[in-house]
């Protein structure tokens, strides 16, 4: 099948964590003209990019300029962003097993908020300028199974995932009459390193254990779901949230 990808500048941000990277590899396998864009770990951003023949580009959570900052320098050096992959997050601090959900302070959990949910809207408003321009275009907004299944002591987190779902919903039906097409994809707890790890065997075995497929999901089953979303393969899926979790 062709995915139609080759020469299309895609933009993945977060592409130094593994599913991050394993997205902007997957788009880069397809022939696109892939931007990886980092935060704090340039050296890992570069060595992807020189890896993939792609171009490393800086993305700051946390300043509201930086979403018009990066679409700009990747325009400069590949051209307008044709698809956007939205995969940069903040965790924020994970609060203790005694500690209360009342009395965490704001200071803790709005910033979670703020990073997690605002800039992916104002990348997403700066993409889609560009994408309504060239009659096509898509984005995908990675989320994560906290916002569909809840986790103690994420909700603040879980609060911007799920706010990630109404987003591209409503998004969808803005831009869609002009090629663009908006999705949602929600990873189930995937066998990152992290998780191999920080989470105990047997926590893992028993989230095995609840899947279909009897596996977890690895940062690749990811980065195919959002390839194929992202490419003119699709045509008319959009305001869609797609759960890969191996049927859990």
């Amino acid at each position: 099948m062709d995915l139609g990808l080759t020469g299309r500048v895609v933009l993945v941000t977060g592409a130094t964590g593994e599913i991050g990277a394993a997205i902007a590899t997957a788009f880069a396998a397809e022939g696109a003209r892939v931007a990886v864009a980092y935060h704090t770990d340039k050296a890992a951003a570069a060595d992807l990019a020189e890896h993939l023949g792609a171009v490393a580009v800086p993305y700051e959570l946390a300043d509201p300029d930086s979403p018009a900052g990066t679409l700009a320098e990747v325009a400069e050096r590949l051209g307008p962003v044709e698809v956007l992959v939205a995969n940069a997050m903040r965790w924020g601090r994970r609060r203790g097993p005694e500690e209360r959900f009342e009395d965490v302070a704001p200071a803790d959990w709005s910033p979670v908020i703020a990073e997690n949910l605002t800039p992916t809207i104002r990348t997403a408003q700066h993409a889609v300028a560009a994408m309504r321009g060239g009659g096509w275009g898509r984005i995908a907004l990675i989320s994560s199974h906290v916002a569909v299944d809840g986790h103690r002591g994420q909700e603040f987190y879980g609060a911007t995932k799920a706010g990630l779902h109404g987003f591209a919903r409503s998004l969808a039906w803005d831009v869609g009459r002009d090629g663009v097409l908006v999705n949602v994809v929600c990873p189930g707890l995937t066998l990152t390193r992290r998780v191999s790890t920080g989470l105990p065997l047997a926590l893992r075995q028993r989230e095995t254990d609840r899947t279909a497929t009897g596996r977890l999901s690895r940062a690749e089953d990811i980065a195919a779901a959002v390839v194929f979303l992202c490419s003119s393969a699709n045509n008319n899926i959009t305001g869609e949230v797609l759960t890969v979790a191996g049927g859990r």
